[in-house]
């Protein structure tokens, strides 16, 4: 008699249950699922995008999901390179911080732990203005 694995029944926050179902399928393997942006830090980036394209700054966004890292990409006009990439690394996590911002030329303007603290980047600077 063969033998069925047990389901593995996950209890979500909502009070649904979730079931794997690779167990199920035979003679393949589970994938890793992609690196996400979770409703929470979505929410935060998406704030900043929308501030950014009320000032007339940001046109255009782009968002990838790979299996080792999650990129939200600025554009000015969506045929250009990226302004700005906001981008989660779950594997620097415990090192320098899991979230970054980095421009077109591929330098790393702000690098940490906490999405909202690494979004201060695009914060309004204050200039003198004299007549």
């Amino acid at each position: 008699m063969v033998q069925k694995p047990d389901t593995q029944r996950k209890q979500e926050a909502d009070g649904s249950n979730v079931v794997e179902i690779a167990p199920f399928r035979p003679g393949q393997k589970a994938e890793p699922l992609p690196v996400t942006f979770h409703r929470r830090e979505l929410d935060a980036i998406l704030w900043v995008y929308g501030r950014m394209v009320g000032d007339g700054e940001w046109r255009d966004y782009a968002l990838d999901h790979m299996k080792d890292k999650a990129v939200f990409s600025v554009f000015k006009r969506s045929g250009e390179m990226p302004l700005y990439r906001i981008e989660k690394n779950p594997k620097l996590a415990s090192k320098q911080g899991a979230f970054s911002v980095t421009n077109t030329a591929g330098m790393v303007l702000k690098r940490g732990h906490d999405l909202r603290q690494v979004l201060k980047v695009f914060d309004r600077k204050l200039k003198l203005v004299e007549k």
